[in-house]
């Protein structure tokens, strides 16, 4: 027997209430986590700016084709209340700032070496962003990457900037 859509929807929606969509956003997860420029930073820095939450690794393939066009969002946004925050999850950070050499980027880069940070947020993949209003609530979570996808991340981008 099958269920019906709404059955699957209306599971969905108690699972991931604050990326369905429906009702209020939930509040991100605090967290505070070591920089590549050697500092803590938590998330709680960055309140009352939109924040986007990349959270990639140095051996995923389309983590590296995306992470110039995320810098050149950054750049483009950075000064509007928008910051970018990539978050590395591998155990040995040596093969993420190796390629970072190759690829600078001047948004801050974290290091979730337990996963701890990643779990918090249901990273079930990479690259998986995530991105957060000013007042502090999850509002898209997006998983992935394929070329186009960073036009879904603007169009977020700017809707929450004019909030």
């Amino acid at each position: 027997m099958r269920k019906p859509i709404a059955a699957i929807v209306a599971a969905l929606s108690v699972s991931l209430p604050a990326l369905a969509g429906s009702g209020p956003a939930a509040p991100a997860p605090a967290f505070t986590l070591a920089s590549r420029a050697g500092q803590d930073v938590s998330l709680a820095q960055y309140k009352g700016q939109v924040v986007m939450l990349n959270f990639w690794a140095s051996w995923c393939g389309p983590c590296r084709q995306e992470m110039p066009l995320l810098e050149s969002i950054y750049k483009k946004y950075n000064k509007m209340g928008f910051t970018l925050i990539g978050v590395n999850v591998e155990p040995d950070s040596n093969a993420a700032n190796e390629w970072l050499k190759a690829t600078p980027v001047s948004f801050p880069i974290l290091y979730d070496r337990d996963s701890k940070v990643s779990k918090l947020y249901d990273v079930a993949g990479m690259p998986s962003t995530v991105i957060i209003d000013r007042n502090g609530k999850l509002r898209v979570l997006h998983r992935g990457y394929k070329p186009g996808d960073e036009n879904e991340y603007l169009d977020s981008i700017r809707t929450l900037i004019r909030e």
